[in-house]
């Protein structure tokens, strides 16, 4: 655990600069705005050890898979989302000396991402040998026009005679760092020094996959007035010099202007029209009046997804750090996007998708966004459908398998126990269908596309099982569940139960299909009751002495013993243990037997829910992001205050805090609506299964209280919780039943309900 930054309800700002925290604060300081993302680095450049790195949505290459020993069904390669281009570059020279933060002496460093908007600053005071000069930086990526990204740097000579030089660069020579012995991604097409810019293509490659071509183009303002230096340019290189002459007193404030286009977008013969009118309409309000516009986008969001917390501001600032992340990164409005586990932080996970969205993302954006950002990642997979047929038919198998990582919708990922084991996602995506439904009561999607998902993941499902003639069950081999530190286990819990949830969703839900879709689909009798004899005769294993459901074959013949007992100077054990140790070992990476609690959540009783969690979360070591909040939900509910907001801390300042030493290759995107999960549905014990919206609250004993709101069926609702009571309130919306422990409460638009703690 390492804190960098100081803690402030609206801002995660330093002041203080540490080299060897360097790549840990460009994570955290890392922008977006769903289009393009970059981590923070520095305008100037640093010659220390840093990750450059700047990423377009949906832009991504398939390198060549490399393993040494070749197995049929492998992917035949590895989809990564490649750094892209850098175009933040503004080099500076103080009477010839590079200001480098690596090199040079400087004073009163200042870093700051404001929470409200996004915005990035920064500020230091180079001190030379006979001036000094403050540097101020300001930066974001607009949300209204996302292909704009807008840099001010302002320089005040405190003392002495300053002749500054700026070098406005755009770099497409950016390499990745995980690439395959150094491979560049990236070729020229054109570098135009009239029009400042440059435009690149990734490079060809065998798989079918398209070429994404990207221009940028940079214009320089002082004062809202276009500036031109000294173009030059060489192979996917344009730089822009100006230089002034600045005495004690005066400053000088240069702005640079950013348009990056796509050919996801526009057509690479478009692409110089489109960003000279993008230009254009940049250019024409002052970066005061852009950042105004910008602003009042975030505004907006805050006020329908802001959660308040009373009494502890590094709670508060957590979550609110978290939700800042995930909107920089998706917000619904292009259906062929989805959230890559590290965003636009850092390369690790190559940028993809993963079974994290529907698990983890999904619940969180249902309540907060509007219904159609929910179905845009609904459809996301649908129209991927037959990407999963064909990664199905790779396995000899039936059906549809969706893969573990993707771009579109064909695996891309080579780990044996990851690809062809982690099979759970496919039913991580059928059970977001289902929680879309139950939560907005819109069954247009299940009664059609939907359906087209469930009967495609039901028949892989019927299919990937077995009958045991020795145990006259039907069950499941050669799989990994949630907890990645058990591979090719057979008969993991929630790799069964939610196969056998999958077979029978699908079988309730196919009479009421479109009439269309049941055509198309064509679901025998005869098929039908194999589903049905499949779902009544799954094994789930279970030691019914412990009274627990067991995690897989032969759990118990490990060396049980609670994670305390490993010495802290081993942990995380990822980072000291070798695999063979880690896979003989008890500990658990994340929540398992207890994600599946938590997703079928009425079917257990409290006292199964109990004596599962008491003896898993003891041997879970929580490191995986994605662990902390399922614990935190489940405590909740089982009367475990102290863990569940000692679990929620931990989600809500995983990055901030760095709890699992490797927030430094990139923020952990797709875990941050844990936090949020915690608290609405653990904290305040939101549930709405049956067509009851439903709350059971209590606040932690060292806040005051929270507030959040929620939009449900057409309604937008304020819950507030304080040691005292709870108030909630129907905002919009018409007239409606919902329980508060129990006890029954019917909201109406603009009244305040007033209940005792």
């Amino acid at each position: 655990m390492k804190r960098i930054f100081e803690v402030d309800p609206w801002k995660v700002a330093t002041h203080k600069f540490s080299p060897v925290d360097k790549r840990l604060q460009e994570s955290i300081t890392a922008i977006g705005n769903d289009y393009m993302g970059m981590r923070g680095n520095f305008e100037e450049g640093y010659s220390g050890d840093q990750l450059q790195g700047t990423y377009l949505a949906g832009v991504w290459f398939p390198d060549k898979t490399r393993v040494g020993w070749w197995k049929n069904g492998y992917p035949k390669y590895f989809g990564k989302s490649i750094n892209a281009p850098s175009f933040i570059g503004i080099g500076i020279t103080v009477n010839n000396e590079k200001i480098d933060l690596a090199k040079i002496k400087f004073t009163d460093f200042y870093f700051e991402l404001d929470m409200h908007q996004g915005l990035l600053s920064r500020s230091f005071i180079y001190e030379g040998a006979n001036t000094k000069v403050k540097f101020e930086f300001q930066r974001f990526l607009h949300i209204r026009l996302k292909e704009a990204a807008l840099i001010t740097v302002k320089a005040t000579v405190l003392a002495g005679q300053a002749e500054i030089e700026f070098n406005s660069t755009l770099d497409g020579t950016v390499t990745n760092e995980d690439s395959n012995y150094n491979e560049h991604f990236w070729l020229s097409c054109n570098e135009n020094a009239a029009k400042r810019s440059i435009q690149v293509i990734t490079k060809p490659n065998p798989y079918d996959v398209p070429q994404f071509t990207v221009l940028l183009k940079a214009g320089l303002r002082n004062n809202n007035h276009i500036v031109k230096g000294t173009v030059k340019t060489a192979t996917a290189k344009l730089s822009e010099k100006l230089a002034v002459t600045l005495n004690a007193g005066e400053s000088y404030t240069l702005e640079k202007d950013v348009i990056v286009i796509t050919s996801r977008d526009v057509a690479p013969e478009k692409q110089s029209d489109r960003a000279d009118k993008l230009m254009q309409q940049l250019q024409s309000k002052s970066f005061a009046e852009n950042l105004a516009d910008h602003t009042a986008v975030w505004q907006d969001r805050w006020t329908k997804s802001d959660v308040v917390i009373t009494g502890n501001d590094e709670a508060q600032q957590g979550i609110r750090f978290n939700i800042l992340q995930l909107f920089m990164t998706y917000y619904g409005e292009d259906k062929r996007l989805n959230i890559g586990p590290k965003g636009f932080t850092g390369e690790k996970y190559g940028g993809a998708t993963y079974w994290d969205t529907e698990a983890f993302i999904f619940p969180m954006y249902l309540c907060i966004t509007k219904p159609n950002v929910t179905r845009a990642l609904l459809q996301y997979r649908h129209d991927q459908l037959d990407g999963a047929y064909y990664n199905a038919q790779q396995q000899g198998l039936a059906g549809a398998l969706f893969p573990m990582v993707t771009f579109n919708g064909i695996e891309c990922h080579n780990e044996w126990e990851i690809t062809f084991e982690e099979i759970h996602r496919n039913e991580d995506i059928p059970f977001a269908i289902k929680r879309y439904t139950s939560y907005t009561g819109d069954e247009s999607y299940v009664k059609n596309e939907g359906m087209d998902v469930l009967v495609g993941t039901a028949r892989f499902w019927a299919d990937r099982v077995h009958y045991s003639k020795w145990r006259q069950k039907y069950v499941i081999h050669g799989v990994t569940g949630p907890d990645e530190y058990d591979n090719n286990v057979n008969n993991n819990w929630f790799t069964n139960i939610m196969a056998q949830w999958v077979l029978q969703y699908t079988l309730e839900r196919l009479p009421l299909a479109d009439k269309a879709a049941q055509e198309r689909l064509n679901v025998t009798k005869e098929e039908q009751a194999k589903w049905q004899d499949i779902i009544e005769n799954i094994y789930l294993p279970e030691d019914k002495e412990r009274g627990i459901f067991l995690q897989q074959d032969d759990f118990l013949d490990k060396d049980i013993r609670p994670a305390t007992e490993i010495p802290l100077d081993q942990r995380p054990i990822n980072q000291h243990w070798s695999w063979d140790k880690i896979l003989r070992s008890p500990f658990i990476k994340q929540a398992d037997v207890l994600q599946g609690i938590y997703y079928l959540d009425d079917r257990f009783t409290k006292e199964q829910k109990e004596r599962n969690f008491a003896f898993y979360e003891p041997l879970t070591v929580h490191e995986s992001s994605l662990s902390a909040c399922i614990h935190s939900i489940l405590a909740a509910e089982l009367g475990r205050k102290k863990q569940s907001v000692e679990f929620y801390e931990r989600t809500a300042r995983l990055d901030l805090d760095n709890y699992n030493n490797d927030t430094d290759d990139g923020l952990h995107i797709t875990s941050m609506s844990g936090s949020w999960l915690a608290i609405v549905q653990g904290f305040a014990g939101m549930r709405y299964g049956h067509n009851q919206l439903r709350f059971n609250p209590f606040v932690p004993d060292n806040w005051t209280g929270y507030s959040f709101k929620i939009n449900y069926r057409g309604r937008l609702i304020q819950v507030e919780v304080t040691q005292q009571e709870t108030r909630i309130t129907l905002i919009s919306g018409k007239e409606l039943t919902i329980l508060v422990k129990e006890q029954k409460v019917t909201l109406k638009e603009g009244e305040q309900n007033c209940l005792k703690a």
